[in-house]
């Protein structure tokens, strides 16, 4: 039986004491499970009623799975046994989880960075790859599989006996692929993509992977009934009122795991909290950190609450400890336990609730379009960049956007500093955003704990175009409180998209760009700072970003 624990200390504490009553008394879980769109008041009304049917998928999902495991079997009886997933968002961090979790081995493709995406187009002997797309029409996903599609024919390996599309039933991809002989499987078309992860876009790619769906159906349905149910130990409920209900709102939601035993799981839930509440000049930011050693847990600030994933529920767990060994008030904190089926739940629930309590629309995500949007005016432009560089330092070109606050600075490190000078020492946060592999340069995201320490506001570090669909949203749409630290590289090679007249390194480029337009144009200041030598460029801005930063004794 899964079982779920949120204990909550100090502000956390208040706000689930004060704001669960509110939610019970609206019936709000009850309503919530009965797919009631009004919830979230008349502007959200004709959104949330297509979008409310993650509520039944531990039951929904069920018919999925005997033609999941057909298709494994056979696909292993024919020597494949390498699964590559393409696809961005929703689309692809609950596979990322659910496989991690599982120890099963998924190549995520979600980037359309070239040397990422030339390095997953290899053993294709062994390999399947799962196209997921909503829409049908994310570009993405979109280039990623007309790459597929040209290296499984340029080897003489049938395409459409290789490549397995996860889409809407009526998209344009649903209806280009099964004319073309490709297999289909349809998903719920009434749940948004950072909600899907019980869906076939979060059960196709695990299955063929090899995940245990069945338990982790398992997992959710066994709380499905608490998490409806309209009473104060409502888990889904205090979990909200603990992430929004807090006065004054403290948003930022810093995301540490304490041995959940559930992999990457702060990374899916950053992407559902930060797009589903970023608007409106409101909402939550997630911010991911390794450990209790991060400023952000060590020394949290009065708008920042810590959620701990923990192994097990203890009732009896003190949260929020000074050093005398009693309970920090001035602290707010929540843990959060059970196994990844319950959780998943449990975090919709969670931040469908938020939304009420923020008074927003937890289902749309218009900032994600607009940045969209203006990378595609300037890819129709062939324009990949922000115009020259205000200065040149090394292998580094240097660009100010949002805002004449740049002066004087001609190195990475005074640019770094000037940008840091437009922070808000209350209510401020850091977003250092890369358009770089994040497989190969995973390294670079560990100049985020320094420089929180260096700020001492939290810091997110995010690879781009994948934030795009995560944080991206809340950036624009949030309160504009963020300083934004761009970080674009020349690629090793650049990579043609079959059919296209642009190239991946084309895309990314003009990714970059809208994403710094757009945020610029809601006045946010965004340092862009370009790699024209990829491995120079880089030694050089980790090594800027690390001499800022103060050791853990400066802390």
């Amino acid at each position: 039986m899964s079982s779920l624990g949120v204990v909550a200390s100090g502000a956390a504490a208040d706000a689930i004491a004060t704001k669960v009553a509110d939610l019970v008394e609206a019936k709000f879980a009850s309503r919530l499970f009965a797919q009631d769109a009004t919830l979230w008041g008349p502007e959200a009304e004709s959104e949330s009623a297509i979008r409310l049917s993650w509520v039944n998928l531990p039951r929904s999902s069920r018919p999925l799975l005997g033609e999941i495991a057909a298709l494994r079997e056979q696909l292993r009886g024919e020597g494949v046994d390498r699964v590559v997933l393409c696809g961005m968002g929703g689309s692809s961090l609950a596979p990322e989880v659910i496989c991690a979790t599982a120890g099963v081995d998924l190549v995520v493709l979600d980037s359309s960075q070239p040397d990422m995406v030339r390095a997953a187009i290899t053993d294709l002997e062994r390999t399947v790859v799962v196209v997921s797309s909503k829409s049908g029409s994310t570009v993405e996903t979109d280039s990623q599989r007309r790459a597929f599609q040209a290296a499984f024919t340029e080897l003489g390996i049938d395409p459409t006996a290789r490549i397995v599309v996860v889409t809407d039933p009526g998209s344009p991809l649903d209806e280009e692929s099964r004319a073309g002989g490709y297999r289909v499987v349809n998903a719920d078309p009434n749940v948004g993509g950072r909600y899907s992860a019980l869906t076939a876009f979060g059960l196709v790619p695990s299955g063929l992977a090899g995940a245990d769906l069945e338990a982790l159906l398992d997992d959710a349905e066994a709380v499905a009934d608490v998490l409806s149910a309209d009473d104060d130990a409502n888990p889904g409920l205090r979990l909200a009122a603990a992430m929004a209900g807090t006065d004054p709102l403290r948003d930022k939601l810093v995301i540490v795991d304490e041995g959940s035993g559930i992999v990457g799981f702060a990374d899916w839930a950053e992407q559902l909290i930060a797009e589903s509440t970023g608007k409106q000049g409101t909402g939550i930011l997630p911010v991911v950190v390794a450990g209790d050693s991060d400023r952000e847990v060590a020394r949290p600030a009065a708008d920042v609450t810590v959620a701990r994933l923990v192994s097990d529920s203890d009732d009896d767990l003190v949260l929020g400890a000074d050093p005398d060994g009693g309970a920090d008030a001035s602290r707010s904190e929540v843990a959060v336990s059970g196994p990844l089926g319950a959780q998943l739940l449990l975090w919709e629930v969670a931040t469908a609730a938020a939304g009420r309590l923020l008074g927003i629309n937890p289902f749309d995500q218009p900032d994600v379009e607009s940045a969209k949007k203006a990378a595609r005016a300037l890819l129709d432009k062939g324009v990949g960049d922000s115009g020259a560089p205000a200065a040149t330092d090394g292998a580094v070109e240097i660009r100010a956007l949002g805002g004449d606050w740049l002066g004087g600075a001609g190195t990475v490190a005074e640019a770094v500093t000037a940008l840091f000078a437009q922070l808000d020492p209350e209510h401020g946060y850091v977003a250092v955003m890369a358009y770089l592999d994040r497989l190969t340069d995973a390294a670079l995201a560990d100049v985020r704990p320094g420089l929180a320490r260096h700020t001492g506001r939290p810091t997110t570090f995010g690879w781009g175009p994948r934030f795009l669909h995560s944080t991206g949203q809340f950036h624009k749409g949030g309160p504009a409180t963020g300083v934004y630290l761009q970080i674009t590289t020349a690629p090793h090679q650049d990579l043609a998209i079959p059919g296209r007249e642009f190239t991946f390194g084309d895309f990314i480029a003009s990714q970059a760009a809208g994403d710094a337009q757009v945020l610029a144009e809601h006045g946010r200041p965004v340092l862009q700072l370009h790699l024209t030598d990829h491995d120079a460029g880089l030694a050089q801005v980790t090594k800027a970003l690390a001499d800022l930063s103060p050791t853990e004794g400066d802390a």
